[in-house]
């Protein structure tokens, strides 16, 4: 005879959190059977540890050298531009630059795009508005008006950020919206609401750790893109003239007409965005086939 109050099986509550425990588990360990997922985490971490010992690595460039429009060689590894400056130290304090902007607007339009996707699809009735919303937004040509807000703000770091953050977040709640409203439709859903918690508890207990496999890959999506929108601005003139960044570094070669005539001038840095960009685009698409079940098996 069964004692009184004590369950065969676990609550619907226990029985879900074991299992995003357990598919975490899982979803890692295939993701570091992955050689080419790990390789690219490799190349993010070392172009954001240049970024963060940049000090330590080479002295800013600034001034001006005698030595212009100088070939790669051992002296500069990658040349020099028109006003005589090292590019690999351009390079190298650019990536500072170009990985903070992508932080920290990747990390607002994540904030904003994730807070109104869950609360569309908690919340039925808020959902057709913000579905118009986004759908607006999505509509909008992106990059045009990026450049009118910048310009009618002016050239600064935080114009950037914002701009950025602003015009991205509608796709992160798209994506995230999409998987928060089949998770609402779930049975767990409905004993969590039973057992008399609040709207906000529901949420961070169950909706947010549902959804942040999306998240995670949103981050890392919309960070590569922040790097390359942010160079469209700088290379417009349109970022802060006082720091350096991979775009500043092109849109200099461009106002001096060295662009065409001194190819280093643009190869260093573009092939350090094309790092940054394809190493995060192969995180997504690795991490998405660590947590496809059939992928795991057959690796």
């Amino acid at each position: 005879m069964t004692a009184v109050g004590t369950p065969a099986v676990g609550t619907p509550l226990e029985t879900t959190a074991n299992d995003q425990v357990s598919a975490a588990r899982a979803t890692w360990s295939a993701f570091r059977r992955n050689p080419l997922g790990l390789v690219s985490v490799g190349i993010l971490l070392v172009l954001v540890l240049v970024g963060a010992f940049a000090p330590l690595l080479v002295d800013a460039p600034r001034g001006y050298g005698d030595q212009v429009l100088q070939a790669p060689s051992g002296a500069h590894w990658f040349g020099t531009d028109n006003l005589g400056r090292d590019i690999f130290a351009e390079v190298v304090w650019g990536a500072r630059i170009s990985i903070v902007v992508a932080a920290l607007s990747s990390a607002l339009a994540i904030l904003i795009g994730v807070l109104v996707a869950v609360l569309g699809a908690y919340f039925p009735k808020a959902d057709a508005v913000i579905g118009t919303v986004v759908d607006l937004c999505l509509a909008l040509p992106v990059l045009p008006l990026m450049i009118l807000v910048a310009a009618l703000s002016g050239p600064s770091l935080t114009t950037v950020v914002l701009v950025i953050a602003f015009f991205s977040w509608p796709e992160v709640t798209r994506v995230v919206r999409s998987q928060a409203l089949s998770v609402v439709r779930l049975p767990y859903m409905d004993a969590a609401r039973l057992t008399g918690g609040s709207h906000v508890w529901i949420i961070r207990k169950h909706l947010l750790p549902a959804v942040a496999p999306v998240v995670v890959v949103s981050v890392v999506l919309t960070a590569s893109r922040a790097v390359l929108t942010a160079a469209s601005l700088a290379f417009l003139g349109l970022s802060d003239p006082n720091s350096w960044s991979w775009g500043r570094i092109l849109y200099e070669a461009e106002q001096s007409g060295s662009m065409s005539s001194a190819w280093w001038t643009t190869l260093f840095p573009s092939l350090a965005m094309l790092a940054l960009v394809v190493s995060a685009t192969l995180i997504s698409i690795a991490y998405n086939d660590a947590r496809n079940p059939r992928t795991r098996e057959e690796q």
